[in-house]
């Protein structure tokens, strides 16, 4: 399992991944990871998740943008002390790779601004380095 953590603006994102055996297959180049998001709202003003933008690289350097708004057909709204947390997936061609990129958030003040993810390795546990 791999994990990334960064906080901006009071915004703090988790990131817990893993490898989805049941849903990869190998001999087709297919690999399949889950990963759980947790976000929570410390800071003192409410704001909203109004999109995401994913940077995906695989073991061979191919890099895949993913942009669209919300989480999960999500945009929460985060008061202060408040999370939300979902789960997604992504599919490789390739046993390894990574994960970074941005949510753009609002606040009550209709102000924009991105906050950090992490980067978070994705793996099939046979090819991590012991």
């Amino acid at each position: 399992m791999s994990s990334s953590k960064a906080t901006t603006r009071n915004i703090r994102v988790h990131v817990e991944a893993k490898y989805d055996p049941g849903r990869s297959s190998p001999q087709q180049n297919q690999w399949f990871f889950l990963y759980t998001v947790q976000i929570t709202n410390e800071g003192p003003e409410t704001v909203q998740l109004i999109s995401r933008h994913w940077v995906i690289t695989d073991a061979m350097g191919h890099v895949e943008e993913v942009r669209g708004p919300g989480v999960v057909g999500n945009q929460p709204i985060l008061a202060p002390g408040q999370g939300f947390e979902y789960t997604s997936g992504c599919p490789l061609t390739t046993p390894f790779g990574s994960m970074h990129g941005t949510y753009q958030m609002m606040n009550d003040r209709k102000e924009q601004f991105d906050i950090e993810i992490a980067p978070f390795m994705l793996a099939e546990p046979s090819t991590m380095v012991h």
